[in-house]
């Protein structure tokens, strides 16, 4: 064996390793659960070996919040989501309001003004009347609010114990006025990361309506329409990339990012904007409120030199006082997000393995 070779037997040299890396990393992950479990519904790890071991093989490449469709010159925007919350009621809101301020999100973010919806409910057997009557005028009044129309629906009755009361299933549908200026590719090294306001209120005000916190708080949930949000900010500046952090939270919305665009994203910990409840109830859980649900916020990926004048315009709007830059896209490493922290160090900020909020939306 000449000596060249024998001295690599037993080793890999430098490159060989940094392709097998590769390999792994774009390998396809596998399904190895025999059961969907909560986690699979949590938006984290599970969640994401779901979507790429089983239905992106089967139905295609989805892309983001919302599909984009050419139709006759225009450019639509078509996203779907199912909510199952529990309870329906709670403070600040109730799952009618929060399907359709979701769906608006949805279309709001992909860069898409809403034009419509279409609602689907499941309807368990025994379900009061009056808590129907309740839900479907929330949503009437959220659409009116959002400036959409329900055009369609369906409804399915399940026997009792089979349902949980009510799910709600929601189609929305609006218009892209420049399909190509937000995107994946268009993220950079050197962005600035914005959240437009305090995170982890909704998941806090879900648990406190569900009684697993014995605190004392009026603390409500923030679902909102943002599609005004959106379009402030795209107005004020190169916006690049935004996003709705709900199931998951912000550290999921920033995983994601990362790993699709092969970008690197450090947090800075003390500017995040976060309420001293939603802290306490996370210190009492033990949850970090990053993967805590938001319904009324969203992330924004900004160049640089615009980061301060879309802040400005994110602060000017009502649903967006509380605005902040958080961090910044980094080359390196890429598909990792990592946190500054407070004390001088840094730490990894992982995508979500668990579920430590089930049925948050």
């Amino acid at each position: 064996m000449p000596a060249s070779e024998s001295s690599r037997v037993g080793k890999w040299s430098e490159q060989e390793v940094l392709d097998r890396i590769e390999a792994i990393r774009r390998r396809a992950p596998r399904l190895r659960d025999e059961a969907i479990n909560m986690a699979h519904g949590a938006g984290g790890k599970a969640t994401h070996t779901l979507v790429e071991a089983l239905f992106r093989p089967a139905f295609g490449n989805p892309s983001g919040d919302a599909a984009l469709l050419s139709l006759e010159g225009r450019t639509l925007a078509v996203t779907t989501d199912t909510y199952v919350v529990s309870p329906l009621f709670f403070p600040g809101g109730d799952i009618g309001e929060l399907a359709v301020n979701g769906t608006v999100n949805d279309l709001a973010v992909a860069g898409a003004q809403p034009l419509c919806l279409t609602a689907g409910f499941i309807l368990e057997e025994g379900l009061p009347v009056e808590t129907l009557r309740r839900v479907t005028e929330s949503m009437a009044a959220a659409a009116r609010r959002a400036g959409v129309s329900l055009l369609a629906g369906d409804t399915k009755v399940v026997p009792r114990g089979k349902g949980d009361l009510l799910f709600l299933n929601t189609t929305g549908v609006g218009e892209v006025r420049q399909p190509e200026r937000l995107g994946l590719a268009q993220v950079r090294a050197g962005d600035a990361v914005l959240v437009s306001g305090t995170i982890g209120d909704h998941g806090t005000a879900i648990m406190l309506a569900r009684g697993d916190l014995d605190l004392e708080t009026d603390l409500e949930s923030d679902t909102a329409p943002l599609h005004e949000l959106c379009s402030a900010a795209l107005e004020a500046g190169d916006v690049h990339l935004m996003r709705d952090a709900t199931r998951g939270g912000v550290a999921t919305v920033l995983n994601e990012l990362a790993a699709e665009a092969q970008v690197a994203v450090a947090m800075r910990e003390q500017e995040i904007p976060i309420r001293d409840a939603v802290r306490g109830a996370a210190e009492i859980l033990g949850i970090d409120p990053l993967y805590m649900a938001n319904e009324g916020k969203l992330v924004a990926v900004v160049a640089a030199g615009d980061a301060k004048t879309v802040l400005a315009a994110l602060r000017s709007h009502p649903l967006g006082e509380q605005a902040a830059i958080i961090g910044e896209v980094r080359a390196e490493p890429p598909g990792m997000v990592f946190m500054h922290t407070a004390f001088g160090g840094s730490r990894v900020v992982d995508m979500l393995i668990g579920d430590p909020l089930p049925r948050i939306c």
